[in-house]
């Protein structure tokens, strides 16, 4: 608690004269709370101020009492998504644990609500980084459009400690400047390979065609959810002649990862074949198959946003709230998911914190 505090005192206010009525911290760190216990809109914000007013102020002062719900609605369309960010990012590193080889996975995520068609104004797309180990969004930028994200993906990773990591991104993020960017912050990269790169496609697949060279191999097998997988990997690092030109810096091998998947209840059958090019010479086809399997945490991520959060569902649009709405909502769902203490998702955390206020001092860390 006296971390996102302190953090907080660092994010410029926007405001200026008789407009500061109440303190900028004190009103990000309430809507914080005001979301950690299930609130969704600045209305609720508002209530949850008044009705946890002395409970609040065992660390915060509140000398002008709660702050209505137009003031939170300001503060988030005026207030600097930048600032915010590199105040969130700057909170998550100092409770990160350092974890060699941990997977950090890349994908971005549409804010469905945000759009507004009357005045022309497009949905919110937020590409975010969430480290798989860890259970940690370490941070995010907003864009205004999917296809954007291939410029998004170099500023996000500019801001994140990824020493050792392995790096995971769709077939979007499959470009020659994303992966030197990752080789350069100290990172290897783990890239699917799609007809957007068609002629590198081509070459990777002509590898596992023609059969020639070392292979590596490793597969893994799990019942769960009513089907039963079967996933296997081979690789290669013998890629002479792959990239002549040397343009994906730090290029050390292809992989492909197939997917073999029954339904138990029919009997039905489904399959998918994936290709890959990884940096990092001491990287296995189990390790590798490893990481891809952890690339859909941020899946999960996206879901418990969309189903324990309702973003999607959240129709604040006005100037930069929906993005900061966003950040706001990955604090709190980093805050939940280190709490480890007892059972239950996301949403269920989420109303014990409302219900309990033991248990809200728990996940906050305060003793």
């Amino acid at each position: 608690m006296r971390s996102i505090i302190e953090i907080f005192d660092n994010i410029p206010d926007p405001r200026s004269g008789n407009a500061i009525r109440y303190d900028l911290t004190e009103i990000l760190v309430i809507a914080v709370l005001a979301i950690l216990c299930g609130m969704e809109h600045f209305t609720e914000m508002e209530m949850f101020a008044r009705e946890q007013h002395e409970w609040l102020c065992k660390f915060l002062i509140m000398k002008n009492g709660a702050p209505s719900h137009d003031t939170f609605g300001d503060i988030f369309a005026v207030i600097s998504p930048e600032a915010v960010t590199a105040a969130f990012t700057e909170w998550v590193e100092s409770i990160r644990t350092k974890i060699d080889g941990e997977i950090v996975a890349i994908d971005g995520k549409t804010i469905c609500a945000s759009r507004d068609v009357p005045k022309n104004q497009r949905a919110v797309h937020i590409v975010s980084a969430w480290a798989a180990a860890n259970r940690l969004v370490l941070g995010q930028i907003a864009t205004e459009e999917k296809s954007n994200e291939i410029k998004a993906i170099p500023e996000l990773l500019e801001m994140l400690e990824l020493m050792g990591c392995i790096v995971t991104i769709d077939a979007i993020g499959t470009q020659t400047k994303i992966a030197g960017k990752i080789i350069d912050r100290g990172g290897d990269y783990l890239l699917t390979v799609k007809e957007n790169q068609a002629q590198l496609l081509d070459d990777v697949k002509m590898f596992f065609e023609d059969k020639t060279g070392s292979f590596e191999y490793a597969e893994t097998s799990e019942k769960a959810h009513g089907r039963e997988e079967k996933r296997s990997c081979i690789i290669t690092k013998e890629v002479a002649g792959i990239d002549p030109e040397g343009r994906w810096k730090g290029l050390a091998g292809v992989a492909k990862i197939t997917t073999e998947s029954v339904i138990l209840s029919t009997g039905a059958k489904e399959s998918a074949t994936h290709y890959l090019i990884f940096s990092g010479e001491k990287l296995t086809a189990a390790q590798i198959l490893a990481a891809k399997r952890a690339h859909w945490g941020i899946e999960s991520m996206h879901w418990s946003l969309d189903i324990s959060f309702r973003e999607d569902m959240c129709r604040v649009r006005r100037g930069n709230e929906a993005k900061i709405f966003n950040i706001m909502r990955h604090l709190t769902l980093n805050l939940l998911n280190q709490e480890r203490s007892g059972r239950g998702g996301v949403l269920s955390k989420r109303r014990r914190c409302a219900v309990s206020i033991p248990y809200r001092e728990l996940v906050l860390g305060i003793s």
